[in-house]
């Protein structure tokens, strides 16, 4: 039903420019101060889009969003010690 999606880092030197990102997938959040933008694409197309963006002007480097890949279920492994130290 949903399509696999994957987050990208654009680090750009104009942010007016950076708006036409949006053609090539979601844009999340774009930093005005750090110059970045984060943005979501389908993953079954994201090379070949990541390809045609590395060849834009203002775009000076893009790195993949590892944030799907972390483990965020945690497990209660380690006691709990709040009890030992209560009154």
């Amino acid at each position: 039903m949903f399509s696999e999606r994957v987050g990208y880092i654009i680090w750009v030197s104009d942010l007016k420019a950076a708006r036409s990102l949006e053609k090539y997938g979601t844009v999340h959040y774009m930093s005005r101060k750090m110059h970045y933008v984060v943005m979501y694409m389908n993953a079954d197309r994201a090379e070949e889009v990541v390809r045609n963006m590395g060849r834009l002007p203002f775009v000076k480097r893009i790195e993949r969003s590892y944030r799907n890949e972390i483990k965020t279920e945690y497990t209660q492994g380690v006691p709990d010690k709040t009890r030992f130290y209560s009154l």
